[in-house]
C-alpha cells in the first residue's frame, strides 16, 4: 500500500507520455503527407479513368507511401550512424524543411518539395502514376521522410516504435480513403473548404517545425532544458 500512490502516478506519467508521443507522431506524419492537398493532382492524373482504375491508382499511391516511410523508419538510425549525423542536427534540418512546407501550406498550395512543376502533366501519360509521382514524392516526400527519421531518432522504447509504425499505417490508410473519395470530398467541402483545411494543417505544421528547432537547440545545449 505504501507504493500504491507512487505506482499510480508513474503509470499516469507513462500513459501521458505515450499519448503525447503518439499524437505527435500521427499529426506530424499525416500533416506532411497531406492527402487533402493531393486531391487536385490525383483527379488530374486519373482524369478519364473509371472508378476501379482510380481506386487502383489510389491504392498504389498509399501503399508506396507506406513502404517508403516504413523503410526509412526501420533504417533511420542506421543512416544516422553511416553518415555520422546527430539527432539535433537532423531535428534542425527537418524543422527547416517542415517550415518551408508549412509556409506553402499556409498559402494553400503544394510545396515544390512535394510536387514540382510539370509532374502532374507527366504523370497523366504514365501507367504507374500511383507510384511516381503520387506515392513518392507527392505523399511520401522529403518532409514526411524527415519527420519519420526525427521521430525514429527520438524513439528509445518499443512502444514509441509501435506508435511511429502505427502512425505511418494509419496515414497511408487515411490517404487511400481520401483519394478514393476525392470526388465526394471535393463536392462536400468544395475547393474553398479544402484550401481552408490545408491552411489550418499548415499552421500546425509551422508550429511543429518550430518545436523541432527548439528540440534540436535544446539537445545541443544552446537552450536550457525546462
Amino acid at each position: 500500500m505504501i507504493f500504491g500512490p507512487a505506482t499510480t502516478a508513474l503509470h499516469e506519467i507513462r500513459e501521458s507520455d505515450y499519448v503525447r508521443f503518439s499524437v505527435l507522431a500521427l499529426s506530424s506524419i499525416f500533416f506532411l503527407v497531406d492527402p487533402f492537398a493531393a486531391i487536385g493532382t490525383f483527379m488530374a492524373i486519373t482524369e478519364g479513368e473509371d472508378k476501379k482504375s482510380r481506386a487502383r491508382t489510389a491504392r498504389r499511391g498509399a501503399l508506396t507511401c507506406f513502404i517508403v516511410l516504413t523503410s526509412f523508419a526501420l533504417i533511420g538510425k542506421l543512416i544516422f550512424r553511416m553518415f555520422g549525423i546527430t539527432l539535433p542536427a537532423f531535428e534542425i534540418a527537418g524543422g527547416l524543411i517542415l517550415l518551408l512546407i508549412g509556409i506553402d501550406m499556409l498559402e494553400a498550395k503544394r510545396s515544390p518539395t512535394q510536387e514540382s512543376s510539370g509532374e502532374t502533366e507527366e504523370a497523366t501519360a504514365k501507367d504507374d502514376a500511383g507510384i511516381i509521382p503520387l506515392g513518392i514524392p507527392m505523399l511520401s516526400g522529403p518532409g514526411a521522410i524527415s519527420s519519420v527519421m526525427v521521430l525514429v531518432g527520438q524513439a528509445a522504447r518499443l512502444w514509441e516504435w509501435i506508435a511511429i509504425l502505427g502512425s505511418i499505417a494509419i496515414t497511408a490508410w487515411a490517404s487511400y480513403g481520401v483519394l478514393v473519395g476525392a470526388d465526394r470530398i471535393r463536392k462536400v467541402m468544395g475547393d474553398t473548404g479544402i484550401r481552408i483545411l490545408v491552411r489550418i494543417m499548415g499552421l500546425l505544421l509551422v508550429a511543429l517545425a518550430v518545436q523541432f528547432f527548439v528540440n534540436g537547440l535544446t539537445d545541443l545545449g544552446v537552450i536550457a532544458k525546462q
